[in-house]
């Protein structure tokens, strides 16, 4: 009997070597950042098992083998529809303003979407006023309403919203709703869930999580868009999940959450109801998508084009990173940014650096309570070098601002679900509007005034003199950053 323990321990560490043998070469034969290797070979190693169990789980861009064949199978008609915005009006190439013309061709060669003309733009900042503005569309709606959200949260104004819904689909509104399956789960455990699907509107769960499941697709890779499509006439889009922020999240002691959206109207709007039409074929096969926008410019009125930029499984790789490159590049006076996870990949973290040292203003508006303390940790290991550089970081202290912003030169800015951190620019289902309306960008800018009216610049000086103990955690943290 000894010796039979004594080869199953021999068979079990021989086979335990080979798998992390294999794993390694895995991790070192994958093309991707040397960081992102690194890290990886970092937990496979010190947490044993666990470590490769996580690899498995997190550590490769799966969507699921039907998902994944299914996008890559869409990416041409969705191209093709997308080319064919080229030919339409709304596509103004003559005048098109410095900062979005190089992210209008980028955008044109990867994923054939043009910026478009014609838009209005209305900037929501509060909670009531986004949640009864969206109310009072839905209430008008006539014939479909698409939406798509990371998190619905029941409770407060969004009991009202989903009022709203049930109202629409009474009148014979079609209705769509894509919801995360991980970010929504109070939502599918809810009456809502159940009311709404006898009430004929289709919910469906995106990415589902189910334990059976979690060695064949990626648990952390999420649907994070937030749009809602109102007769293909109106959108919305923005930071704000479905939530009233009074009752959300209360007992994590970072206060409310601080968010923006913007209402929209004009041919931008069949884009973003397109992007939804994407989401929900990839979730279930079904193909809607709508009409291409038909639309008369005014020649006397500005053109305030619009690029939508969306990421995704399926979708060019890294291009809201390289959106967001592009933009912070052509800069020449200012950069302003607020985002609540701020975990930069390295050659942003370089970007922001040579920015300031050319000269540019560069600010990052950020919240001082987290509710990830391991993301909380990791962004302050950045402070020192940043602010060396020159970049000014103020820390908000008015709740957890999670308007995801980015401003240039007061002229133009960068507005959607995205943020600074590789979940976001690499990972998850994203989209960005690029806009080019100085008095829409202005409104923001006042908005992010307004933020840092609510904040702390962090000195450096006093930054300096920290604990051991927070430097520490900064520096644990930083090691897993490309993770994070």
């Amino acid at each position: 009997m000894e010796k039979v323990y004594h080869f199953v321990t021999l068979a079990g560490i021989g086979f335990y070597w080979l798998l992390v043998a294999g794993v390694t070469l895995r991790v070192v034969l994958k093309r991707r950042a040397v960081s992102v290797s690194l890290a990886w070979l970092m937990v496979i190693y010190i947490l044993p098992v666990l470590g490769i169990a996580c690899y498995f789980l997190f550590g490769e861009l799966n969507l699921g083998r039907k998902r994944a064949e299914r996008a890559k199978m869409m990416f041409g008609p969705y191209g093709d529809w997308f080319s064919q915005l080229d030919e339409n009006q709304a596509h103004v190439t003559d005048g098109i303003g410095r900062h979005i013309y190089r992210i209008d061709s980028l955008c044109n060669n990867r994923l054939r979407l043009p910026a478009l003309s014609g838009n209005q733009l209305t900037l929501q900042s509060t909670p009531e006023h986004i949640l009864r503005s969206m109310i009072n569309d839905i209430d008008q709606a006539k014939s479909h309403i698409r939406m798509v959200f990371y998190i619905w949260h029941p409770g407060g104004l969004a009991d009202d919203v989903a009022q709203a819904l049930l109202r629409a689909a009474n009148r014979g509104v079609e209705i769509k709703l894509l919801l995360d399956s991980a970010g929504s789960p109070r939502f599918f455990r809810s009456p809502w869930y159940s009311m709404m699907l006898n009430a004929g509107i289709d919910v469906v769960q995106a990415l589902q999580v189910n334990p059976y499941r979690i060695f064949l697709r990626r648990l952390d890779l999420r649907q994070h868009r937030k749009i809602a499509v109102i007769d293909d006439e109106i959108a919305y889009t923005g930071s704000m999940n479905l939530v009233d922020p009074a009752y959300f999240k209360q007992g994590s002691g970072v206060g409310q959450w601080v968010d923006i959206m913007v209402r929209i109207t004009g041919p931008t709007v069949n884009v973003l109801a397109a992007i939804h039409s994407w989401d929900w074929e990839v979730e279930t096969g079904q193909r809607d998508l709508p009409l291409k926008p038909s639309v008369q410019l005014d020649e006397t009125a500005p053109p305030h084009p619009i690029q939508v930029v969306p990421s995704g499984p399926g979708m060019p790789d890294y291009l809201i990173s390289q959106v967001l490159s592009i933009a912070i590049h052509q800069a020449n006076e200012s950069v302003r940014i607020t985002t609540p996870y701020f975990v930069p990949s390295a050659d942003l973290l370089e970007t922001l650096k040579m920015t300031a040292q050319r000269g540019v203003k560069v600010e990052l508006v950020i919240p001082h309570k987290n509710d990830s303390l391991m993301v909380q940790w990791a962004s302050r290991a950045f402070y020192t070098e940043l602010m060396l550089a020159g970049v000014a970081i103020y820390e908000f202290y008015g709740g957890l601002l999670h308007t995801k912003s980015v401003v240039i030169d007061e002229q133009f800015c960068l507005v959607g679900t995205v943020n600074m951190d590789m979940r976001s620019l690499w990972l998850n289902f994203e989209v960005t509007l690029a806009v080019d309306d100085e008095a829409f960008t202005q409104e923001l800018y006042q908005m992010q005034s307004d933020y840092m009216t609510q904040s702390h610049r962090v000195d450096l000086t006093q930054w300096s003199q920290r604990g051991l103990y927070s430097r520490f955690l900064e520096r644990v943290f930083y090691l897993f950053n490309p993770l994070l």
